[in-house]
């Protein structure tokens, strides 16, 4: 290593002050970078308040070269991953790096230290701090800004993560669709169809969710969400604790009518989330809600245009019946109704064939690629 590059510990609040300002450094001047809400990274890194420091563990290092901050990493150990999938894999994330390889190995170097002492055998990455959480390195799609919690990053920091000897675990896929696709060859009439005669076949019932009861709610979602999503690839299930902590978190940007769930005699079966894309709004406060950040967010939330599907599952027993069809008409017609002129379906992993199938359907194309890596301690 060269002797001009440094590494410290991330172990006080002046260095989290660091380690959180840094992409303000590096990416100035790059106009589809979204700067994320301070207090937003600030809670997500906070070991004692976010209930997923309950079951991992955190490090994190910034690097120096000549005196300057020039990189950071985190590395992560996720119990409950390795528990569920019985392995031994620790994570990187919140990676960031100038172009230079030597400060790229030497923050690599010092994830993987950690993650071998503690004893993983593989080191996986980027997730921030896992995928429940945003997750993925932009491999595709640089020409424009990301959806509300997806990910952005240079270009060369897929030489920097392959340089390091890691390797392609698994692509995500974002795919976007217009409203003129929609409506292109019946598309929405054919929809409103199926969904009509899946709905009549398999007893299912469509509401939307009741954030007045929202504590009732959020019980009825983890159910849901950790039967629909367990055996995907690297799902990891989410604690009571996490579900009410993101719930809290998301709560002011929740659309009632862009929230669903599949009932059957009253039981859930199915639940999708969609969320005005606020990064929209955020691409214009600079990360800062105060002073003047809450005005910018109050006078542009209206302009929003466009939704991102974040969440789309049903649980093992009715799969493959067509409720993700279902899901994806009332959001349309509730998006279409509202000024919503196009969606992000986000993420979708290269092998979920069922997702797969349904977007190229709508007539949706794959417009950016993520990619999670994989390299053997």
């Amino acid at each position: 290593m060269s002797k001009t590059i440094s590494l410290l510990k991330v172990d006080n609040e002046v260095l989290k002050n660091k380690f959180i300002k840094l992409p303000w450094k590096l990416y100035k001047g790059n106009s589809n970078w979204v700067p994320p809400l301070k207090f937003d990274v600030r809670n997500n890194l906070d070991t004692k308040k976010n209930p997923f420091y309950q079951h991992s563990k955190l490090e994190m290092w910034l690097a120096e070269k000549d005196g300057m901050v020039a990189g950071r990493i985190a590395a992560i150990i996720n119990d409950n991953h390795n528990i569920l999938h019985n392995d031994k894999v620790g994570f990187f994330g919140f990676f960031e790096c100038i172009d230079d390889d030597e400060v790229a190995i030497a923050l690599f170097d010092a994830a993987s230290g950690y993650l071998r002492d503690n004893g993983m055998e593989i080191i996986r990455g980027p997730v921030n701090p896992s995928t429940n959480d945003e997750c993925g390195l932009l491999i595709e799609g640089f020409d424009k800004p990301p959806a509300l919690l997806m990910t952005y990053n240079p270009q060369y920091y897929q030489h920097l993560i392959e340089n390091y000897g890691f390797e392609k675990a698994k692509d995500l896929y974002a795919y976007i669709i217009y409203e003129e696709q929609v409506k292109k060859d019946n598309v929405f009439s054919r929809l409103e169809r199926m969904s009509e005669l899946i709905k009549k076949k398999e007893n299912i019932k469509i509401r939307q969710i009741n954030l007045k009861n929202l504590d009732e709610e959020i019980q009825k979602v983890r159910v849901v969400y950790n039967s629909a999503w367990e055996k995907n690839w690297g799902f990891v299930p989410m604690t009571e604790a996490e579900f009410h902590h993101i719930a809290k978190n998301l709560k002011a940007i929740v659309r009632e009518d862009l929230v669903f769930f599949a009932e059957v005699d009253g039981k859930p079966v199915g639940f999708s989330l969609s969320l005005p894309d606020y990064n929209q709004v955020f691409i214009k406060m600079n990360g800062r809600i105060f002073p003047f950040g809450i005005f910018k967010l109050l006078a542009n939330r209206k302009k929003i245009d466009t939704i991102r599907v974040l969440i789309m599952g049903v649980i093992p027993e009715y799969q493959r019946k067509g409720i993700d069809g279902v899901f994806v008409y009332h959001t349309i017609k509730n998006g279409l109704s509202t000024g919503i002129n196009k969606a992000e379906i986000s993420w979708v992993l290269e092998d979920n064939l069922p997702m797969v199938q349904t977007a190229e359907k709508l007539g949706s194309n794959i417009y950016k690629r993520y990619r999670i890596f994989d390299k053997k301690l």
